[in-house]
Parts: C-alpha cells; sequence; structure tokens
C-alpha cells in the first residue's frame, strides 16, 4: 500500500494519484483501532482466566547478563498507569506514558475528526515522535543500568 500526504506530488492531477491510496494517517488510525480492540481483548481474556493474577516470567537479560533490558518495566509501567498511577509508570518505564499520550492524543483527535467535528484537526503524524520515544529508551536502559551496576540500586 502507498501513502499520499499531497496530491501534487510529482506532477500528476490530484485525481489520479491518489486514485487507490490512503494516506498515512488514515493506515495509522486504522491500525491504533486494531491495537485497541486486540488491548480490551486480551486484557479482558487475561482478567477472567487468571483472575487477576498473572503469571510473571523472570526476564533473560536480567537473569543472565545482570543487566536490565531496555523493555524492563513495561508491564508494571502499563499496569501503573491503568490504575493512573502515573508518577509510578514514569519510573517504571517513561516510553509507556509518553506511548500513552502520543497514541491517545493522535487516535482522540482522529477520531473526533473523522466524525465530524469540525473545531477539532486530527494530529499528523511526524517522525520527531519516533526520534523522542528512541531518546527515551536508550535513555531508560542506560540510566537504569547505571544505578544498577554503580550505585547497586535494584528496580
Amino acid at each position: 500500500m502507498r501513502f499520499s500526504r499531497r496530491s501534487t506530488d510529482k506532477g500528476y492531477p490530484p485525481c489520479e494519484q491518489t486514485k487507490g491510496k490512503r494516506d498515512l494517517e488514515t493506515e495509522l488510525f486504522h491500525i491504533g483501532l486494531v491495537f485497541v480492540a486486540a488491548g480490551i481483548g486480551i486484557g479482558a481474556l487475561c482478567f477472567f482466566l487468571f483472575q487477576g493474577r498473572m503469571p510473571q516470567l523472570p526476564c533473560i537479560m536480567s537473569t543472565v547478563m545482570g543487566l536490565y533490558c531496555p523493555g524492563c518495566g513495561g508491564t508494571r509501567a502499563a499496569a501503573a498507569l491503568l490504575r493512573g498511577q502515573i508518577f509510578l509508570s514514569i519510573w517504571y518505564h517513561p516510553l509507556i506514558p509518553y506511548s500513552a499520550v502520543i497514541m491517545g492524543g493522535f487516535m482522540v483527535t482522529q477520531g473526533l475528526h473523522r466524525l465530524g467535528v469540525k473545531r477539532i484537526k486530527g494530529w499528523k503524524f511526524h517522525n520527531w515522535y519516533l526520534y523522542v520515544a528512541v531518546i527515551i529508551l536508550v535513555a531508560n536502559f542506560l540510566i537504569k543500568n547505571m544505578l544498577r551496576l554503580v550505585w547497586g540500586i535494584i528496580m
């Protein structure tokens, strides 16, 4: 599937170039709807199957190498965020609340725009969202492992 933002790229008339194409925001909105539906379904399934007691698997990187992996704390951060403990969620893994704000804002504004709310213009995707996410991921990995290895602080 090809994406386009402008109808005048490559000199084609607007009707020919956008024919059969959807813009990036539409694709991301549809993917977001699938993830939201899957998250609700998996969350409900886990809640009813495990009665709120999720089995926890050990982190292989932490067990073998003695380091936190870049994703360590993600599940705890998501659970804390769902309980409304925003600062605890940031402490566990700052990428989770950042992603929730970016994805939530995108989905809400795009949804309202698509429902016809004229005063709301849907957020557009920008590459810097991903650059900030990578910076947060790397900084979280370095800081947590420095705390563990240098000062012996275990999260």
